[in-house]
């Protein structure tokens, strides 16, 4: 594992500046680094430990990014939960905690520490291997995806005032053959909303069913609610299904897989995101399906502790 040495453990540990921190759990890890929680921690080259990690990020006095990881979730959390509600907090993680010094950082950080030199790369001899580095988020992809699919997650309110019930499926409109998630043809399963693309933030916009082509549906949607089955049957890779808090007693909901991402509401609708629709968020209707499918995902999804 690269930078578990002593001589790079010592180096981050002294003196480091902590300028973020954040928690690599099956619960509640960066999406940016992966589809769930094995991938996100294979990016950074650590076994998965069950009970996750706590990422300390930082500068040493010469001013170089180290990533610090420590097996103590707790402290990590309260920190973060701290600085959440604006208290100062020290994060102090005890030599026992350390795991491993990372080099460099995965996620992007747009502070410095003061009265240090810029942040950069530590000295190879040093580093004892290639410096971590954050995704590269500048051009549709599975990270900004992922991170598409977060912003939809924290803001769902005004993603939602986006879209008017009126655009899914009337009961009399449906046809035998539709499967319970919108209008269309055959195994048509959504049907799409609109919204202002100058006004949706990290690049992803809502689009109208017209330009998605209503007569014959989404393949791509079709595809990722196969899939989204299939995982309640086969249980995926931890971390692919997780549960966070919603406003009175429904649940927010997030799935990943292989090109796409799902964010929905237990009591709601659901927005689909995918690697070949850049930019473009996917409004999926509620339907007579809906709901048992999202109960069903919400039973067997990873919650934060």
């Amino acid at each position: 594992m690269a930078g578990t040495d002593e001589d790079a453990v010592a180096a981050a540990d002294d003196a480091l500046y902590v300028l973020t921190a954040v928690l690599l759990t099956p619960a509640k890890f960066p999406s940016a680094l992966g589809d769930d929680y094995p991938e996100a921690c294979a990016a950074l080259g650590l076994p998965p430990l069950a009970d996750g990690y706590g990422l300390v990020l930082g500068q040493d006095g010469e001013g170089a990014r180290w990533t610090v990881v420590i097996d103590d979730v707790s402290l990590v959390a309260v920190a973060i939960a701290s600085w959440d509600c604006g208290m100062e907090y020290d994060l102090s993680p005890g030599e026992r905690t350390v795991v491993a010094a990372l080099p460099g950082w995965p996620l992007a950080v747009a502070v410095a520490a003061p009265g240090v030199p810029a942040p950069h790369d530590p000295a190879a001899e040093v580093a004892e291997g290639p410096a971590l580095s954050p995704p590269d988020t500048t051009t549709w992809g599975p990270a900004q995806r992922r991170l598409g699919a977060d912003e939809i997650a924290l803001q769902w309110a005004l993603w939602r005032e986006q879209i008017d019930d009126a655009d899914f499926a009337r009961p009399e409109e449906r046809t035998p053959a539709d499967t319970g998630f919108g209008t269309g043809q055959g195994a048509r399963d959504e049907e799409t909303g609109g919204s202002d693309p100058a006004d949706r933030a990290d690049g992803v916009n809502a689009v109208s069913g017209a330009e998605k082509g209503a007569a014959n549906g989404h393949s791509g949607i079709r595809r990722v609610l196969a899939e989204v089955r299939a995982y309640v049957d086969a249980p995926p890779p931890l971390g692919r299904v997780r549960s966070s808090f919603a406003p009175g007693d429904a649940r927010t909901l997030r799935a990943d897989g292989p090109g796409w991402s799902l964010v929905a509401r237990t009591d709601d609708i659901a927005f689909v995101l995918l690697d070949e629709e850049p930019g473009e968020v996917l409004p999926v209707g509620r339907g007579p399906e809906l709901p048992g499918l999202l109960e069903a995902l919400d039973k067997m999804a990873v919650r934060p502790l």
